[in-house]
């Protein structure tokens, strides 16, 4: 994609900093960021960073695309406050999209989540019937449902990308989101300070881990072919909290065995394995995971070493 101009709302957190900065060498590009889950310090000066809320007035989306990624992220952010949850998961996406559909802008990214499929070990299409069973899949949901308002009312071209547990490391911008981190992350560097890493329960619950490099690629093509309805971004491929272990421990070079808590997440809400069926993206945009899991695994550990 090249000399376009582009919006990235959460701009400086861990997926919009690697979106923006990747993007920045070719197209002129606005990262969005109110402080919360995002630093300016991870952006590259050829990027320009406005601190800014999308629940505020005059957002700059004058743009071409707007990539929008804001959100409160996680389950336990909504239960803390579910009130500011909505606001920022369901109003401050609306408020972007109509305030870029005023400024003429017609080609929208977003990101929705691959938690509302809940615990699978087979691989989850688009299609299949889901449910909510926590705020943050609520709301969510009600921005595919508003994408799909946008797109059939106003003949706008809205993506919603599924992502399936994004990972990068803490040599790159995922530091910053510290407790929130993937747990590749969080894993990785208690390890290689010598350190026991927690896992929930028993650690066979698996996660379809995706390098952050492909969830960058998968948005940038998203937006290219102006691609309008929900899709998933994973590998296909899954591994278990108790396999990532033995892999850190191989590629660190150490010898620790986790330490097994219980899980403090309800079990009626605590998704145990996700996998994705990312067909439809291949097929409509033609793309595909370039990172496999063990490179993935180096790239992660390669600043300990």
């Amino acid at each position: 994609m090249q000399n376009q101009r582009i919006l990235v709302t959460g701009g400086a957190g861990f997926i919009g900093s690697n979106f923006a900065n990747t993007l920045a060498e070719d197209n002129g590009v606005i990262a969005l960021d109110d402080g919360y889950l995002g630093t300016p310090e991870n952006l590259n000066d050829d990027v320009e960073f406005v601190n800014a809320s999308v629940l505020d007035d005059d957002l700059p989306t004058n743009v071409d695309i707007v990539v929008h990624l804001a959100a409160l992220s996680s389950y336990q952010m909504h239960e803390d406050n579910p009130t500011k949850g909505a606001r920022v998961n369901i109003e401050g996406f609306v408020n972007t999209v109509e305030q870029a559909r005023d400024d003429g802008c017609d080609t929208v990214v977003y990101a929705t989540t691959s938690s509302i499929y809940g615990s699978r070990t087979e691989p989850s299409p688009e299609d299949m019937a889901v449910e909510t069973n926590t705020g943050y899949e609520a709301s969510k949901l009600a921005r595919e449902r508003y994408a799909e308002y946008f797109a059939n009312h106003y003949d706008m071209n809205m993506a919603g990308l599924r992502f399936f547990s994004v990972y990068q490391g803490y040599g790159g911008a995922e530091e910053h989101k510290g407790e929130y981190a993937n747990v590749i992350a969080q894993f990785a560097d208690d390890m290689a300070n010598g350190e026991q890493p927690v896992l929930y329960g028993d650690g066979t619950q698996t996660r379809d881990f995706t390098h952050v490099d492909d969830i960058v690629r998968g948005i940038e093509m998203t937006a290219e072919k102006k691609l309008t309805g929900v899709y998933n971004l994973g590998t296909g491929q899954r591994y278990s909290f108790n396999t990532v272990v033995e892999m850190l421990n191989d590629e660190l070079g150490t010898d620790i065995e986790p330490a097994y808590i219980e899980n403090p997440i309800p079990e009626s809400v605590y998704v145990y394995d996700t996998c994705a069926d990312a067909s439809k993206i291949k097929e409509e945009a033609g793309w595909e995971p370039e990172i496999n899991f063990e490179e993935g695994i180096r790239q992660v550990c390669a600043q300990y070493q």
